[in-house]
């Protein structure tokens, strides 16, 4: 029986409804007259986040990477947590790139609060880079997926602003944030200048992001998309994958959260296992390994054969529920964990 994939939403691929939108979906040339089905996409995105205008990308790595670019200059800090996808899996773009340096906070899980950031800003002074941006990210991917309180984020969006720093948030998987929280994304991105979205994870699309934002910053990200060859053409094709999605599989999510928090409750009973499954707020899942149990890494490869997962760390363990996923993987997933235990 094939191996329950739990790696990462990210493996999902189309359904035969997906692909047929994409079939019929009308294209043009997107860097020469645009795409229409781009430019669908990217004023749903901007309505449904709030904003002015929405960039269609290739990836969340480069809505992130636009996003600091055209925000910042070379030499500029940004203010993030030091466990967010920005710094620990982008390939070190922001330095590469954009040319600026980071300033880490450390709060539970990564939800930094306003007084985190107080502490995080410098003085004015010619020895320290000047702070311009505060980078956010919901939900909070090395944080078990957890979901940033609204009013925790208003109050953080309140203290940037009051120092004339911009905020932007890395909302991947901001459709599970909304799914968890019961609401609509304008709750999270209100706060939020800039605000970058994924359409392969959790809405199961092939391939692609957005960054909106006010209208100029998108007129500058477009530039720099442009510079970084991330400019497609005939791309409607995929962007008729995310309208897809943004209408028939945001309602679904609470089912991959109800599994991931199924799972965690199986695996917290595995004797040498320790999960907590009340942080299991969407749909990830993250464990410890005993290390009687070999490391994060070996347990991983004894369980390959019937669940599929990634290691975090010396002893962590990520799993993810997605689309692909009902009860009976979930129940073979755990069995499966459960014999690389006893092994």
């Amino acid at each position: 029986m094939t191996a329950v994939d739990l790696r990462s939403d990210t493996v999902t691929k189309p359904t035969p409804e997906m692909l047929d939108a994409m079939m019929r979906a009308p294209v043009g040339d997107d860097v020469l007259e645009r795409d229409p089905t781009v430019q669908d996409l990217e004023s749903r995105i901007a309505e449904l986040l709030g904003k002015d205008d929405a960039l269609f990308v290739p990836s969340g790595t480069m809505a992130n990477l636009l996003a600091l670019r055209a925000q910042t200059q070379p030499g500029d800090e940004v203010v993030c947590d030091r466990e967010c996808h920005i710094y620990y899996y982008e390939g070190g773009g922001y330095a590469a790139v954009s040319g600026v340096s980071l300033r880490f906070t450390g709060a539970p899980r990564g939800l930094f609060t306003a007084d985190d950031l107080e502490r995080a800003l410098r003085p004015a002074d010619p020895h320290f880079p000047i702070t311009k941006l505060v980078a956010v990210e919901n939900t909070h991917n090395r944080g078990g997926g957890a979901v940033w309180p609204i009013d925790r984020l208003r109050a953080l969006s309140e203290c940037a602003h009051k120092h004339a720093l911009r905020v932007h948030m890395d909302g991947a998987r901001l459709w599970n944030a909304c799914a968890a929280a019961g609401v609509e994304p304008t709750s999270f991105t209100q706060h939020a200048d800039t605000v970058s979205v994924c359409f392969s994870k959790g809405l199961g699309c092939p391939v692609g992001s957005a960054l909106a934002g006010d209208s100029e910053t998108i007129a500058r990200a477009r530039h720099f998309r442009k510079m970084l060859g991330g400019s497609m053409r005939q791309c409607g094709i995929l962007a008729s994958a995310a309208l897809y999605a943004l209408d028939h599989h945001r309602s679904r999510m609470t089912e991959d959260h109800r599994r991931a928090r199924l799972l965690a409750e199986r695996i917290a009973d595995v004797p040498g296992l320790t999960c907590d499954p009340e942080r299991v707020e969407t749909n990830m899942v993250y464990f410890d390994v005993d290390p009687s149990l070999g490391t994060g890494f070996e347990f991983t490869e004894r369980a390959d054969a019937g669940a599929r997962m990634l290691d975090e760390g010396p002893q962590s363990v990520r799993a993810v529920c997605h689309l692909h996923h009902d009860d009976d993987a979930i129940d073979r997933a755990a069995e499966a964990i459960a014999r690389a235990a006893r092994r």
